[in-house]
């Protein structure tokens, strides 16, 4: 099996799988983390290393993340959170439409409440019009809403650029980012970053489903999306799943483990497979500069469902729009936002890598593409 829709999900390592067996089968860990004896005290002691061995990873304290169930539970947390709490900070937020849609159905529905919701253009390599951004915030502007990197694309935010415009236009205004493609794969210090609110899935990272996490800064305050006995210092109720979070910790930390050699491996595939692919006359949707763990490409004459089951057949996966949106068999919206040719954009399949993904999987890959156009050339 050659497996290149790691942009939907990742194999859990078998690290994290041992590890929550031992963790469900453990006389001392199955406790309740908020009890007070001495199974709840150590539970609760390992779920505070974990939460520290995350923060670590991500350049925070402990005390500023919050484990949710997923990445949608946190953008939800924290648009909504946010513009809730801080109705005083204005009631306008700025976007793009090439956002996941954790992101877009939160503010579309937010903007049916009353909401001003101000959609930047972006061009044609995914990146968001930045003099527009820059006539567009107001004392009024909330909150700005970006993706670190582009799920469909891979076009990575000029996240400093948006931050220097936010701070000499108006410091107040709040800066939430969906960094689920990038955690894992590069390098980040939320810290430096200057983001006030951001969210992370476990399963992009070849951790579990159903754990994610969210950050949110130290002086920055949201109202709690789930309410109930105030765990989580009132942020998020609900007993916390020990097992989650721990194989979480494990999944990120390892993907931190020679993070440049693996980015340099699947750069080398992906410059390859863009190389051979324009040979044969795909054209490449992804930017440049995208990062190279994700490849957007329009093979000609194929329609994407066509190629996916097409490679399928070789028992090769590969995905055409998010998995989040895959079944509704319409053009990506991503591509549609950044003006690329419908007939392109029809075509248009995603491979997205792992750091565990081969040079030889990607000639494999070549291989059969080239098998897939004669066997329909005979026809």
């Amino acid at each position: 099996m050659i497996y290149f829709d790691n942009s939907a999900t990742t194999k859990p390592l078998a690290e994290v799988c041992d590890l929550v067996y031992q963790d469900l089968r453990d006389d001392e860990l199955w406790g309740n983390p908020g009890s007070l004896h001495e199974l709840g005290t150590s539970a609760y002691k390992a779920y505070i290393k974990a939460k520290e061995d995350i923060a670590s990873c991500l350049s925070v304290r402990e005390q500023e993340l919050v484990f949710t169930s997923c990445a949608t539970e946190s953008a939800n947390t924290a648009i909504r959170g946010y513009l809730s709490r801080n109705r005083r900070s204005g009631r306008t937020v700025i976007t793009t439409k090439t956002e996941h849609r954790a992101t877009l159905s939160v503010l579309e529905k937010l903007s049916s409440e009353g909401i001003n919701v101000i959609y930047i253009d972006v061009d044609k390599n995914g990146c968001p019009d930045l003099d527009m951004l820059k006539n567009s915030i107001t004392g009024d502007t909330a909150l700005l809403c970006f993706t670190h990197v582009n799920n469909e694309t891979g076009a990575i935010l000029p996240l400093k650029e948006i931050i220097d415009i936010r701070d000499g236009s108006n410091r107040n205004t709040a800066v939430y980012v969906d960094f689920v493609q990038s955690a894992g794969k590069l390098k980040i210090d939320l810290k430096a970053s200057g983001v006030d609110l951001a969210s992370f899935s476990a399963h992009k990272f070849h951790g579990l489903k159903g754990s994610g996490l969210l950050y949110v800064k130290n002086g920055i305050r949201i109202d709690p999306f789930i309410l109930g006995g105030g765990q989580q210092n009132g942020q998020r109720s609900g007993t916390e799943s020990l097992y989650l979070l721990r194989s979480t910790a494990l999944a990120l930390k390892m993907s931190q483990e020679d993070i440049e050699g693996h980015l340099k491996n699947v750069s080398d595939i992906n410059s390859y497979l863009r190389t051979e692919l324009k040979k044969r006359g795909a054209t490449i949707l992804s930017p440049e500069d995208a990062l190279p763990y994700v490849l957007n490409v329009s093979f000609d004459g194929f329609e994407s469902e066509t190629m996916l089951h097409c490679l399928e057949r070789y028992n090769i996966y590969v995905s055409t729009i998010s998995a989040c949106s895959s079944k509704t068999k319409k053009i990506s919206y991503v591509l549609e936002a950044m003006g690329v040719d419908r007939k392109l954009a029809t075509n248009a399949v995603r491979l997205s890598f792992s750091r565990f993904n081969t040079m030889e999987e990607a000639k494999i890959f070549i291989e059969k593409i080239d098998e897939i156009y004669q066997l329909f050339a005979l026809r």
